[in-house]
This record gives C-alpha cells, structure tokens and sequence, in this order.
C-alpha cells in the first residue's frame, strides 16, 4: 500500500468538510489502513462512513488486499494536533513536559502555545492558613510530551 496515494484520497475526502481534519494514518506490514479524524464540531458517523468509501472505491481489490477502518480519536487517547487543543479551550487538561505536570483549563491555544489556568491553594505571606490563587501556564506545543482531556462526571 502506498501510504502517500491514501493519504491524498484521504486529503481529497477531508476537503469536502473544511470543519474535518486528519489526526494519523497509519498502514501496517499486512496492509491494514487506519484513518483518524476529527472535527471542530464532531465528526459525523455519515462522514465516517463517507471517508471509507472514498478510500475504498479508489483502489481495486483484486489487485490490493487491505483492510480499512475509519475512526473518531478515542477520548482516553493524547492530543496530537494544534485544532484537536483549540476545540477543546474551556475544557479541563492533563499536561505533561519533560519537567512537570500541569492540570488546569485551557483557557487559549494558538499557533505556537497553549495557556492553562487553575485554582491553587498556597500558604499566606504572613500569618497562617491558606489562600486560593489564580494561578497560569503557557507551554509551547514543542514543549508538551503528552496532553489528555480529563473527563469530569
């Protein structure tokens, strides 16, 4: 399987939906296609579908055995790409860089960074106790090993 013909039809498909994205594609030894998309509203199961077909009806069978799977990115699975963090500002994140971690909403996201803000409770210049700080961070996407979508019930 030539993975940069797939990935033209699969670009192909994706221009019909300016709103969807390509998130991997990846095709293994015994050619199995994988496809994962996203969108910034969604992703449709019809579009899905749709995708499939596209890819499936440019190749013959009789000549090329392949499996395909078209799928959505699974909410347990990290952020690969910039749209996938601007359609989630307002959302709450779980950020790893090589130093630390970070935990906090995501408040911004554009083309080189993100910013992240959370609530902390710190020590008092003076006295005793403890008080609620406002608290930020802004990570270059270089920056960033791993980035989740925490999920709140």
């Amino acid at each position: 399987m030539n993975q940069t013909k797939v990935r033209d039809i699969v670009d192909e498909a994706l221009a019909f939906d300016e709103s969807l994205y390509l998130i991997d594609l990846v095709i293994s030894e015994n050619n199995k296609i994988q496809i994962t998309v996203d969108g910034d509203n969604g992703v449709p199961l019809s579009e899905c579908i749709r995708i499939s077909r596209s890819v499936d009806n440019s190749f013959d069978r009789e000549e090329e055995d392949f499996s395909l799977e078209v799928s959505t990115p699974d909410i347990a699975h990290p952020l690969k790409v910039k749209r996938q963090y601007k359609k989630n500002i307002n959302r709450i994140l779980k950020v790893k860089t090589l130093e630390e971690e970070f935990e906090g909403t995501l408040v911004e996201a554009d083309e080189d960074k993100i910013v992240l803000s959370w609530k902390a409770r710190e020590a008092k210049p003076i006295g005793k106790g403890k008080v609620t700080v406002q608290k930020t961070a802004t990570l270059d996407y270089k920056d960033i090993k791993e980035a989740k979508v925490k999920i709140v019930f």
